[in-house]
Protein backbone atom coordinates (compact mmCIF):
# COMPACT_ATOMS: atom_id res chain seq x y z
CA UNK A 1 0.00 0.00 0.00
CA UNK A 2 1.28 3.46 -0.86
CA UNK A 3 0.38 6.15 1.63
CA UNK A 4 -0.49 9.83 0.97
CA UNK A 5 3.15 10.89 1.39
CA UNK A 6 4.18 8.82 -1.62
CA UNK A 7 5.83 5.66 -0.29
CA UNK A 8 5.06 2.47 1.63
CA UNK A 9 6.42 3.58 4.99
CA UNK A 10 3.63 3.79 7.55
CA UNK A 11 4.48 7.29 8.73
CA UNK A 12 5.51 10.45 6.96
CA UNK A 13 9.18 10.87 7.77
CA UNK A 14 10.93 14.20 7.39
CA UNK A 15 13.92 12.43 5.85
CA UNK A 16 11.66 11.07 3.08
CA UNK A 17 10.05 14.49 2.67
CA UNK A 18 13.47 16.03 2.06
CA UNK A 19 14.49 13.32 -0.39
CA UNK A 20 11.33 13.88 -2.40
CA UNK A 21 11.71 17.64 -2.37
CA UNK A 22 15.47 18.07 -2.70
CA UNK A 23 16.63 14.68 -3.97
CA UNK A 24 18.87 14.09 -0.96
CA UNK A 25 19.04 13.62 2.75
CA UNK A 26 19.54 16.90 4.61
CA UNK A 27 21.81 16.84 7.62
CA UNK A 28 21.91 19.53 10.30
CA UNK A 29 25.22 21.03 11.43
CA UNK A 30 24.60 22.46 14.90
CA UNK A 31 25.83 25.98 15.63
CA UNK A 32 26.05 27.99 18.85
CA UNK A 33 25.73 31.56 17.61
CA UNK A 34 26.02 33.30 20.96
CA UNK A 35 22.35 34.06 21.54
CA UNK A 36 20.60 33.85 24.89
CA UNK A 37 16.96 33.49 25.96
CA UNK A 38 14.36 35.97 27.28
CA UNK A 39 13.48 33.37 29.87
CA UNK A 40 16.99 33.58 31.28
CA UNK A 41 17.99 37.23 31.03
CA UNK A 42 14.97 38.54 32.92
CA UNK A 43 12.96 39.82 29.96
CA UNK A 44 10.18 37.30 30.56
CA UNK A 45 11.76 35.26 33.35
CA UNK A 46 14.88 33.91 34.95
CA UNK A 47 16.26 30.42 35.40
CA UNK A 48 14.97 29.18 32.06
CA UNK A 49 12.50 26.39 31.42
CA UNK A 50 12.54 23.82 34.22
CA UNK A 51 13.66 21.00 31.90
CA UNK A 52 16.48 22.89 30.16
CA UNK A 53 20.20 22.47 30.53
CA UNK A 54 21.38 23.54 27.10
CA UNK A 55 24.69 21.70 27.45
CA UNK A 56 22.79 18.42 27.49
CA UNK A 57 21.21 19.08 24.11
CA UNK A 58 24.17 20.42 22.12
CA UNK A 59 26.78 18.39 20.22
CA UNK A 60 30.31 18.39 21.61
CA UNK A 61 31.66 20.38 18.66
CA UNK A 62 29.47 23.41 19.45
CA UNK A 63 31.58 25.89 21.37
CA UNK A 64 30.53 29.50 21.70
CA UNK A 65 34.18 30.59 21.75
CA UNK A 66 34.60 29.22 18.20
CA UNK A 67 33.36 31.25 15.23
CA UNK A 68 30.32 30.09 13.30
CA UNK A 69 32.60 29.14 10.40
CA UNK A 70 34.88 27.11 12.67
CA UNK A 71 31.92 25.27 14.20
CA UNK A 72 30.59 24.42 10.75
CA UNK A 73 34.03 23.18 9.62
CA UNK A 74 34.28 20.89 12.65
CA UNK A 75 30.69 19.72 12.35
CA UNK A 76 30.96 18.94 8.65
CA UNK A 77 34.14 16.96 9.20
CA UNK A 78 32.33 14.84 11.80
CA UNK A 79 29.02 14.46 9.97
CA UNK A 80 30.43 13.60 6.55
CA UNK A 81 32.19 10.63 8.12
CA UNK A 82 29.08 9.52 9.99
CA UNK A 83 26.49 10.15 7.24
CA UNK A 84 28.30 9.23 4.06
CA UNK A 85 25.17 9.53 1.88
CA UNK A 86 24.28 13.05 3.03
CA UNK A 87 24.78 15.61 0.28
CA UNK A 88 23.01 18.68 1.64
CA UNK A 89 23.84 20.34 4.96
CA UNK A 90 22.05 23.15 6.77
CA UNK A 91 23.41 25.13 9.70
CA UNK A 92 21.24 24.40 12.73
CA UNK A 93 21.07 27.44 14.98
CA UNK A 94 20.19 25.30 17.98
CA UNK A 95 21.38 26.77 21.26
CA UNK A 96 18.89 28.95 23.12
CA UNK A 97 16.62 31.34 21.14
CA UNK A 98 18.02 32.09 17.71
CA UNK A 99 15.77 34.98 16.75
CA UNK A 100 16.36 36.79 20.04
CA UNK A 101 18.54 39.70 18.85
CA UNK A 102 18.39 42.86 16.79
CA UNK A 103 17.65 42.08 13.19
CA UNK A 104 21.02 43.43 11.99
CA UNK A 105 22.84 41.01 14.28
CA UNK A 106 20.62 38.13 13.19
CA UNK A 107 21.20 38.84 9.52
CA UNK A 108 24.97 39.03 10.01
CA UNK A 109 25.20 35.71 11.87
CA UNK A 110 22.83 33.90 9.53
CA UNK A 111 24.83 35.14 6.56
CA UNK A 112 28.09 33.95 8.11
CA UNK A 113 26.69 30.43 8.05
CA UNK A 114 25.18 30.77 4.57
CA UNK A 115 28.49 32.02 3.18
CA UNK A 116 30.12 28.69 4.07
CA UNK A 117 30.54 26.68 0.83
CA UNK A 118 29.29 23.50 2.49
CA UNK A 119 26.00 24.98 3.72
CA UNK A 120 22.76 25.04 1.70
CA UNK A 121 20.48 26.67 4.24
CA UNK A 122 19.48 27.21 7.85
CA UNK A 123 17.31 25.65 10.49
CA UNK A 124 16.43 28.24 13.12
CA UNK A 125 15.46 26.95 16.55
CA UNK A 126 13.62 29.55 18.61
CA UNK A 127 10.72 30.43 20.87
CA UNK A 128 7.32 31.59 19.59
CA UNK A 129 7.59 34.84 21.55
CA UNK A 130 10.90 35.75 19.89
CA UNK A 131 9.71 36.46 16.34
CA UNK A 132 8.03 39.44 14.74
CA UNK A 133 7.02 40.52 11.25
CA UNK A 134 10.43 42.01 10.44
CA UNK A 135 12.39 38.92 11.48
CA UNK A 136 10.07 36.59 9.61
CA UNK A 137 10.34 38.80 6.52
CA UNK A 138 14.14 38.43 6.72
CA UNK A 139 13.84 34.65 6.84
CA UNK A 140 11.36 34.67 3.96
CA UNK A 141 13.81 36.74 1.91
CA UNK A 142 16.62 34.29 2.63
CA UNK A 143 14.30 31.44 1.64
CA UNK A 144 14.27 32.79 -1.92
CA UNK A 145 17.85 31.51 -2.28
CA UNK A 146 18.36 28.95 0.50
CA UNK A 147 16.65 26.15 2.41
CA UNK A 148 15.16 27.84 5.47
CA UNK A 149 13.35 25.97 8.25
CA UNK A 150 11.96 27.45 11.48
CA UNK A 151 11.52 25.25 14.55
CA UNK A 152 9.48 26.44 17.52
CA UNK A 153 9.73 24.98 21.00
CA UNK A 154 6.01 24.61 21.66
CA UNK A 155 6.55 21.76 24.17
CA UNK A 156 2.89 21.63 25.26
CA UNK A 157 -0.50 22.85 24.06
CA UNK A 158 -1.73 23.43 27.61
CA UNK A 159 -1.40 26.77 29.37
CA UNK A 160 -1.21 25.21 32.86
CA UNK A 161 1.71 23.05 31.79
CA UNK A 162 3.55 25.96 30.22
CA UNK A 163 3.27 27.87 33.49
CA UNK A 164 4.35 24.85 35.50
CA UNK A 165 7.54 24.35 33.47
CA UNK A 166 8.29 28.09 33.55
CA UNK A 167 8.11 28.32 29.79
CA UNK A 168 7.41 32.06 29.81
CA UNK A 169 5.08 32.09 26.80
CA UNK A 170 1.57 30.87 26.08
CA UNK A 171 0.12 28.45 23.58
CA UNK A 172 -1.62 31.46 22.04
CA UNK A 173 1.89 32.81 21.35
CA UNK A 174 2.75 29.52 19.67
CA UNK A 175 -0.31 29.56 17.43
CA UNK A 176 0.33 33.16 16.38
CA UNK A 177 3.99 32.56 15.54
CA UNK A 178 3.20 29.38 13.62
CA UNK A 179 0.52 31.09 11.54
CA UNK A 180 2.74 34.09 10.79
CA UNK A 181 5.63 31.84 9.77
CA UNK A 182 3.67 29.45 7.60
CA UNK A 183 1.86 32.32 5.87
CA UNK A 184 5.23 33.39 4.43
CA UNK A 185 5.79 30.01 2.86
CA UNK A 186 8.47 29.09 5.39
CA UNK A 187 8.86 25.49 6.51
CA UNK A 188 7.41 25.55 10.04
CA UNK A 189 8.22 22.87 12.58
CA UNK A 190 7.49 22.37 16.28
CA UNK A 191 8.86 20.43 19.24
CA UNK A 192 6.61 18.61 21.73
CA UNK A 193 7.64 16.96 25.00
CA UNK A 194 5.67 13.80 25.73
CA UNK A 195 5.00 13.13 29.41
CA UNK A 196 5.36 16.48 31.13
CA UNK A 197 4.23 16.42 34.79
CA UNK A 198 0.58 17.19 35.29
CA UNK A 199 -0.51 15.88 31.89
CA UNK A 200 -2.50 12.66 31.68
CA UNK A 201 -2.07 10.22 28.82
CA UNK A 202 -5.42 11.46 27.46
CA UNK A 203 -4.17 15.07 27.63
CA UNK A 204 -1.04 14.21 25.69
CA UNK A 205 -2.98 12.22 23.10
CA UNK A 206 -5.40 15.10 22.51
CA UNK A 207 -2.47 17.23 21.37
CA UNK A 208 -2.37 15.20 18.15
CA UNK A 209 -5.71 16.71 17.16
CA UNK A 210 -4.70 20.16 18.37
CA UNK A 211 -1.46 20.41 16.40
CA UNK A 212 -3.12 18.89 13.33
CA UNK A 213 -5.21 22.06 13.10
CA UNK A 214 -2.10 24.24 12.89
CA UNK A 215 -0.32 25.05 9.60
CA UNK A 216 2.83 23.15 10.57
CA UNK A 217 5.00 21.12 8.22
CA UNK A 218 6.93 18.97 10.69
CA UNK A 219 7.09 17.86 14.31
CA UNK A 220 9.82 16.57 16.58
CA UNK A 221 8.85 14.51 19.64
CA UNK A 222 10.87 14.28 22.85
CA UNK A 223 10.02 11.84 25.61
CA UNK A 224 10.39 13.44 29.02
CA UNK A 225 13.92 13.06 30.37
CA UNK A 226 15.29 14.46 33.61
CA UNK A 227 18.41 16.44 32.84
CA UNK A 228 20.90 17.15 35.60
CA UNK A 229 21.32 20.66 36.99
CA UNK A 230 17.81 21.80 36.10
CA UNK A 231 14.87 22.92 38.26
CA UNK A 232 12.95 19.86 37.04
CA UNK A 233 15.73 17.62 38.33
CA UNK A 234 15.37 19.25 41.74
CA UNK A 235 11.61 18.73 41.65
CA UNK A 236 12.03 15.09 40.65
CA UNK A 237 14.43 14.42 43.52
CA UNK A 238 12.01 15.98 46.03
CA UNK A 239 8.72 14.76 44.52
CA UNK A 240 9.22 11.71 42.29
CA UNK A 241 5.53 10.86 42.70
CA UNK A 242 4.65 13.79 40.41
CA UNK A 243 6.29 12.08 37.44
CA UNK A 244 5.18 9.13 35.36
CA UNK A 245 7.57 8.07 32.63
CA UNK A 246 6.98 6.05 29.52
CA UNK A 247 8.76 2.73 29.27
CA UNK A 248 9.91 1.84 25.72
CA UNK A 249 7.09 -0.54 24.79
CA UNK A 250 4.47 1.73 26.32
CA UNK A 251 5.94 4.72 24.52
CA UNK A 252 5.91 2.92 21.18
CA UNK A 253 2.27 1.91 21.72
CA UNK A 254 1.39 5.49 22.66
CA UNK A 255 3.18 7.01 19.66
CA UNK A 256 1.23 4.69 17.37
CA UNK A 257 -2.04 5.97 18.85
CA UNK A 258 -0.82 9.56 18.64
CA UNK A 259 0.09 9.46 14.96
CA UNK A 260 -3.07 7.59 13.98
CA UNK A 261 -4.94 10.88 14.48
CA UNK A 262 -2.12 13.13 13.24
CA UNK A 263 -2.61 14.98 9.96
CA UNK A 264 -0.98 12.84 7.25
CA UNK A 265 1.04 15.62 5.62
CA UNK A 266 2.88 16.55 8.84
CA UNK A 267 6.39 15.15 8.52
CA UNK A 268 7.86 13.52 11.63
CA UNK A 269 11.50 14.39 12.22
CA UNK A 270 12.02 12.05 15.15
CA UNK A 271 10.05 10.19 17.80
CA UNK A 272 12.39 10.59 20.78
CA UNK A 273 15.46 12.44 21.97
CA UNK A 274 18.66 11.26 23.60
CA UNK A 275 20.41 13.10 26.42
CA UNK A 276 24.09 12.17 26.87
CA UNK A 277 24.45 9.78 29.83
CA UNK A 278 26.49 12.26 31.86
CA UNK A 279 23.54 14.68 31.83
CA UNK A 280 20.75 12.16 32.40
CA UNK A 281 19.67 12.08 36.04
CA UNK A 282 17.31 9.17 35.57
CA UNK A 283 18.69 6.23 33.64
CA UNK A 284 15.91 4.86 31.49
CA UNK A 285 15.19 2.57 28.56
CA UNK A 286 18.27 0.42 29.35
CA UNK A 287 20.38 2.03 26.69
CA UNK A 288 17.73 1.76 23.95
CA UNK A 289 18.76 4.10 21.13
CA UNK A 290 16.48 6.17 18.90
CA UNK A 291 17.03 3.91 15.88
CA UNK A 292 16.01 0.88 17.94
CA UNK A 293 12.89 2.67 19.15
CA UNK A 294 12.04 3.53 15.56
CA UNK A 295 12.19 -0.17 14.63
CA UNK A 296 9.88 -0.95 17.56
CA UNK A 297 7.37 1.70 16.45
CA UNK A 298 7.43 0.50 12.85
CA UNK A 299 6.92 -3.09 14.01
CA UNK A 300 3.85 -2.08 16.01
CA UNK A 301 2.44 -0.10 13.09
CA UNK A 302 2.75 -3.20 10.94
CA UNK A 303 1.32 -5.57 13.55
CA UNK A 304 -1.70 -3.32 14.02
CA UNK A 305 -2.01 -2.65 10.28
CA UNK A 306 -2.21 1.06 11.00
CA UNK A 307 -0.48 4.24 9.84
CA UNK A 308 -0.17 7.96 10.38
CA UNK A 309 -3.49 9.70 9.80
CA UNK A 310 -5.56 6.53 9.64
CA UNK A 311 -8.11 8.09 11.98
CA UNK A 312 -7.45 11.74 11.14
CA UNK A 313 -10.80 13.42 10.69
CA UNK A 314 -9.82 16.91 9.49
Amino acid sequence: MEYPWGNTRRFHSLADFYRQRFGSRIQKVSVHAGFTCPNRDGTVGTGGCTFCNNSGFSPSYCHQESTITQQIDTGLNFLKKRYKKAQLFVAYFQAYSNTYEDIEVLHKRYQQALDHPGISGLTIGTRPDCVDEQKLDLLAKLAEKYIINVEYGVESCYEDTLVRINRGHTFVDSMKAIEQTASRGLHTGIHLIMGLPGESRADILEQSRIISKLPIHSVKFHQLQIVKDTPMAEEFIKHPERFHFFEPDEYAEFIVKFIETLRPDIAIERFAGEVPPQYNLRESWSGLRSDQLLLLIEKKLQEKNTWQGKYYSG
